[in-house]
């Protein structure tokens, strides 16, 4: 096998799974550190470098780095990487003044932004300190987008929210609320420099069956009703509701109708439950507050009688399932379910009646923008898409992402630069060694399983809407969660010049990650492992030849959980304990140099 290229930052950045897996690419094990600490501001900036919106994600991001986390291929339980960002947030001081500075004048480049939401906030927060001069256009009155109005408050209160956009706000743009875009060719024609589309994925989807538009009057569209209810539109509802649809808004609908006066939700699900889209903890969220999710039923018609909806019918289905897949299906029977109620919740998709079709930016098939996925240009030039907008609903730090990488491309486009051409990632290490058998980190193992969290009782928290539901770790809950981090990114590194192979790393490795093997073919490499492989995702590190024997050192990244024991033990420091640090290239660090203006199209 080839000798591993650790100068390849990706090497080191899959080794640390949370970052990897988070779309922002947050520093997870720096910040937990520091929360550690009890540095919360600064843990708070580390993340704010990356997701933006610490507070705010730090309630309701679906979490994509805590599946995977390495600590629960150890106890089945991941760290609570989320909540731990809600503890940097909830604690931290005033961090005004260590926000990014605004230059006093302005570098003569104006840019439209269509919709408040997360993606077109974070392009302001990475253009302004650039001298950019930022116009949001925004239908609503209030900023958002989907924070707002498609999540509830007993889940995100306004405070976080009004507050971590505040702070981007008060970087100077230029706001326009309750003035919606009718006409991207007017936009176009006021002579903005670059154009950036947030505007989300504003439809819900229909369920065209019989019955529907006899009983319109009881039947809602999940994200159109959750916007109606957190503007004060929408103050109550039926006793009987039932929800159609099985995802994360479906969850928000069938918690927040509880707070609206209904006494009997259910869930409607067509498939088996390890099909659902929903997290699992809005799952146990909702069940834990009475709600009744029923599998294996599909809609089949609405029953109205004079005017007035009854209920549904539905079809009951059964699966053949295979590899986790569904290879068959049939009905077996019906099921009439009563309902003064019912909420679609069965997704969204994008709508941009406002864009004209004859102005060169192409749409697929879904109605969406052709728009390229590096760079988030639309088929004209100077025209971008980031968030739902861009290729359908995803999720917050997905939208954040979006966010810095089109901001990068706005930039480049309005200087004249290839947009193409981005900087790459770069990676730093640093040794964390203080003294013989001292880290500056705590490599203890503590075998405790992930805090859970408490919340409001159940007969409080349906007397206002706004009651936040989850109540955040205590004091006690996060010393004790921080200690779960394995410290993935403090690295194991490898010098095979200085190895004399004398094993002793490999006599008190507890995980048995490490094996002094002949090179060979990847089979017969694995096949000679201490410990068998586990996940042929996770890259093996392969050691040039070591200079006794002509042997490899071989290490499993997946089985490591970097207690630093091996390091301690070597007696010619072959091995070291080092931070990997990802540097992520963001706008301010492409260096554009003014030229001619750049105007939108060209």
């Amino acid at each position: 096998m080839k000798p591993t290229d650790t100068q390849n930052p990706d090497y080191y950045h899959k080794v640390v799974d949370c970052q990897w897996g988070c779309p922002a690419h947050t520093d997870v094990p720096e910040y937990i550190r520091l929360i550690a600490q009890g540095r919360f501001s600064d843990a708070y900036m580390v993340n704010r470098e990356s997701n933006v919106f610490p507070g705010i994600l730090g309630r309701v991001c679906d979490r994509p780095c805590e599946p995977a986390c390495r600590r629960s291929r150890i106890d089945e339980k991941p760290v609570a990487i989320c909540r731990l960002k809600r503890v940097a947030a909830d604690h931290r001081d005033d961090i005004t003044e260590r926000l990014p500075t605004i230059p006093k004048h302005h570098n003569g480049k104006r840019i439209a932004l269509v919709g408040a939401g997360p993606a077109s906030l974070t392009v302001c927060n990475d253009l302004l300190p650039l001298g950019y001069q930022c116009t949001l256009f925004e239908k609503l009155g209030k900023t958002g987008g989907l924070m707002r109005s498609n999540i509830p408050a007993f889940r995100l209160p306004q405070k976080v929210l009004d507050e971590e956009i505040e702070y981007i706000l008060r970087m100077g743009v230029d706001l326009r609320l309750n003035t919606p875009v009718d006409s991207m060719k007017s936009l176009l024609d006021q002579g903005y420099d670059a154009i950036f589309v947030g505007s989300g994925a504003p439809r819900g989807k229909e369920l065209d069956i019989p019955g529907r538009s006899e009983g319109d009057a009881s039947i809602h569209i999940g994200i159109d009703w959750l916007e109606s209810v957190a503007f004060g539109h929408t103050k109550e509802i039926g006793k009987k509701v039932l929800i159609i649809g099985v995802g994360n808004t479906a969850m928000d609908c069938c918690r927040t109708s509880l707070r609206l006066g209904a006494d009997d939700v259910k869930v409607m699900a067509r498939k088996p439950r390890q099909f659902f889209k929903a997290s699992d903890w809005e799952l146990e969220d909702a069940e834990e507050e009475q709600v009744e999710i029923v599998i294996n039923r599909s809609p089949k018609e609405f029953v109205v009688r004079d005017g007035q909806l009854q209920g549904m019918i539905f079809e009951i289905m059964e699966y053949d399932i295979s590899d986790g897949r569904i290879t068959d299906s049939r009905v077996t029977g019906e099921e009439f379910l009563e309902a003064d109620d019912v909420i679609l919740a069965i997704g969204q998709e994008t709508a941009f009646p406002w864009i004209e079709r004859d102005l060169g930016i192409e749409f697929n098939q879904w109605d969406e923008p052709d728009c390229d996925r590096s760079t988030y240009q639309s088929t004209l030039p100077g025209v971008f898409f980031g968030g739902d907008a861009a290729f359908g609903p995803e999720n917050i730090i997905w939208a954040v992402e979006h966010g810095h990488q089109a901001a990068i491309s706005i930039h480049k486009h309005c200087h004249g630069e290839d947009i193409n051409a981005r900087l790459p990632q770069t990676m730093n290490l640093g040794s964390r060694k203080m003294g013989i058998h001292e880290w500056s980190y705590s490599n203890y193992f503590d075998p405790a399983a992930r805090r859970k969290m408490e919340h409001v009782p159940l007969t409080e928290r349906f007397r206002e809407l706004n009651t936040e539901v989850e109540l955040g770790f205590t004091a006690e809950q996060t010393a004790c969660e921080v200690e779960r981090c394995l410290n993935c990114d403090v690295q194991t590194v490898f010098t095979d010049s200085l190895c004399i192979e004398c094993d002793a790393c490999i006599d008190i490795c507890p995980t048995q990650c490490l094996t002094i093997t002949a090179n060979g073919e990847q089979e017969a490499v694995e096949a000679c492992l201490t410990a068998p492989r586990q996940e042929p995702e996770q890259p093996l590190f392969i050691s040039d030849q070591l200079k006794q024997t002509g042997r490899i050192m071989v290490k499993d990244e997946n089985v490591c959980v970097h207690c630093g024991l091996c390091a301690e033990r070597c007696p010619t420091a072959a091995w070291d304990m080092q931070k990997s640090t990802l540097r992520i290239p963001y706008a301010r660090d492409h260096d554009a140099k003014p030229v001619a203006k750049a105007k939108v199209g060209s």
